[in-house]
């Protein structure tokens, strides 16, 4: 019996020291990830803090510091998914849904700037294909409205997560500015800008 109580004491000796190593580890990555931050290697900061939520994915503090290096970076897509996981841990921090109506924001306005660029970008001269032809240009549009549905899901996003950021944070210091964003996307949403370009 003290032979087995011995095995579990030092079991349980080693649990703890693994924990304190790993709360160490962590610590360090994260001081490191805010010193390239403050540089504005956000590569860097994005590496550390991806290695910190190895270690331990429970703090959200972590994904939270993790979105905003990836927004930094224009990395908005991993932004997205950082910023959802911390969601998943804190759902009452409400700067997580600012951050994410921003990054989804952003990242609706780099799909549609890539589209726009693709749809500008010269045709390669090919001598078997009429320049004329109806079928290349109906595929020109269907990639391009892909795009813009993409790019109106995600805006689509970004107004409930910034809606839901003032509703938690009535009375932020930003408000006209997140309230003049959310006006934004919903005139994109609803076509309004497309409209006002044709006039």
């Amino acid at each position: 019996m003290k032979k087995a109580l011995m095995i579990v004491s030092v079991l349980m000796i080693a649990v703890i020291s693994t924990a304190c190593i790993n709360n160490i580890a962590v610590q360090e990555l994260n001081n490191k990830a805010a010193e390239f931050m403050q540089k504005g290697d956000y590569e860097s900061a994005m590496n550390r803090l991806q290695a910190s939520l190895d270690l331990d994915s429970t703090m959200y503090e972590t994904y939270y510091n993790l979105g905003v290096a990836a927004i930094s970076a224009h990395k908005f897509e991993k932004a997205i998914e950082a910023l959802e996981g911390g969601i998943k841990i804190k759902p009452d921090y409400a700067d997580f849904y600012y951050s994410l109506g921003i990054a989804q924001s952003e990242l609706a306005d780099e799909i549609l700037a890539k589209a726009d660029e693709e749809n500008s970008k010269p045709e390669e001269k090919n001598d078997n294909v009429n320049e004329n032809n109806p079928l290349m240009e109906a595929d020109k549009r269907v990639e391009v409205s892909e795009e813009k549905a993409k790019a109106i899901e995600y805006k689509k996003a970004s107004v409930e997560n910034l809606n839901k950021y003032l509703g938690m944070n009535p009375n932020t210091e930003d408000k006209e500015t997140i309230e003049a964003l959310i006006q934004e996307s919903n005139s994109f949403i609803n076509g309004d800008d497309i409209q006002s370009k044709a006039e």
